[in-house]
């Protein structure tokens, strides 16, 4: 078990502003992952675990080990932390083979274990027939296995991963994934990894931690972030979501209904505690959640007509643009079939509008 709860102050300058990391999470055997844009302070966060920054307040324990405490004046050096860390770059010795590059990770261990530990984790990860090259014969995917086997062959009690697949392409970050599932599988520590690619965060996580700003946005399950983000900036941050400003026109929690206002038009929303009428509040909707249809008559109670004002293809599906900053995400084949269509029905599930 990880637990962080730290504080860290940047002070700024005439060209850039500061900065105030405040969070507290708990991180459990698995991999957990630091998601959010460039500058949010998942790195900081990384640095302040493994001990190359000191946090202003706060304190860092592992595996029922303090490693830092502000309170107490407990910092330990990142020598003595068992924090293995995996840079964006593999930051390998570029002179040594890959067997030596074990070997100094290993240095303060006895002889005869550094070449037990190197020989294991060389099988382990696939490497013992690159024992003898050098870091320059090694593909990017090889480098970061390699990185991530040291990391691992320290025996560390918490692995951390700066967006180790940032110059790695789709079939070798692939590559790295499975890497990933069988760390998780073999190891019972805590996996950080830093990244601000989404796909990659809901293909790897067991958990998400969302960071905006130096602050815990969100924590969950990929799902339950995805199906119900708690607010506008994780909504902008997923980007697969409609933000539309409206108002509370009525409320009905006998029938577990409302009326809302948005563009002018009236939707029906369910009951929304905690809200009252007039209410100005911003409603959340997926895309793939907004109901659409080409116009072929009269539209239906709660339909609304709509043109198209633009479209854009993806892999497996297609954007459709509304007025009002209205998108949504349909399967290409229907796209395809309707897209000579310029005016469409457009409906919201009263179920699929959430307010944050």
């Amino acid at each position: 078990m990880l637990e962080v709860k730290i504080k860290k102050r940047l002070s700024g300058d005439a060209s850039s502003p500061g900065f105030h990391l405040d969070l507290a999470f708990r991180a459990e055997a698995g991999i957990t992952v630091l998601f959010g844009p460039s500058g949010a302070g998942k790195t900081l966060t990384l640095d302040c675990i493994a001990g190359f920054q000191s946090p202003d307040e706060g304190r860092v324990l592992l595996a029922d080990r303090l490693l830092f405490d502000a309170a107490t004046r407990v910092s330990l050096s990142p020598q003595q932390r068992a924090c293995g860390y995996v840079f964006q770059r593999p930051a390998l010795f570029p002179h040594r083979t890959v067997r030596d590059n074990f070997f100094l990770a290993l240095a303060n261990r006895p002889k005869l274990e550094r070449h037990r530990r190197t020989a294991a984790a060389l099988e382990d990860f696939g490497l013992t027939a690159y024992a003898a090259r050098f870091p320059r014969e090694l593909s990017g995917g090889q480098q970061q296995r390699v990185a991530i086997a040291r990391a691992l062959a320290t025996q560390p009690s918490a692995l951390l991963l700066d967006e180790p697949t940032s110059g790695l392409d789709q079939g070798l970050k692939e590559d790295f994934y499975r890497i990933l599932a069988q760390v998780r599988d073999e190891f019972a520590i805590p996996v950080l990894l830093v990244t601000h690619d989404l796909e990659e965060a809901f293909t790897v996580a067991d958990r998400m931690l969302v960071l905006v700003e130096g602050q815990l946005a969100q924590a969950g399950t990929p799902r339950e972030i995805l199906s119900n983000p708690q607010s506008p900036a994780v909504a902008r941050l997923l980007g697969a979501f409609n933000l539309l400003p409206a108002e509370i026109l009525a409320l009905d929690p006998a029938q577990n209904r409302s009326r809302l206002r948005w563009n002018d038009v009236e939707l029906a929303g369910i009951y929304y505690p905690s809200h009252l009428i007039g209410d100005q509040i911003t409603l959340c909707i997926r895309r793939d959640e907004v109901i659409v249809e080409p116009k072929p008559q009269r539209p239906a109670k709660g339909q609304l007509v709509l043109p198209l004002e633009g479209s854009s293809v993806q892999t497996r599906s297609a954007l459709l643009e509304f007025p009002g900053n209205l998108r949504a995400e349909v399967p290409l084949d229907f796209y395809e079939l309707h897209r000579h269509h310029r005016e469409w029905l457009v409906s919201f599930p009263a179920a699929a509008l959430r307010v944050l």
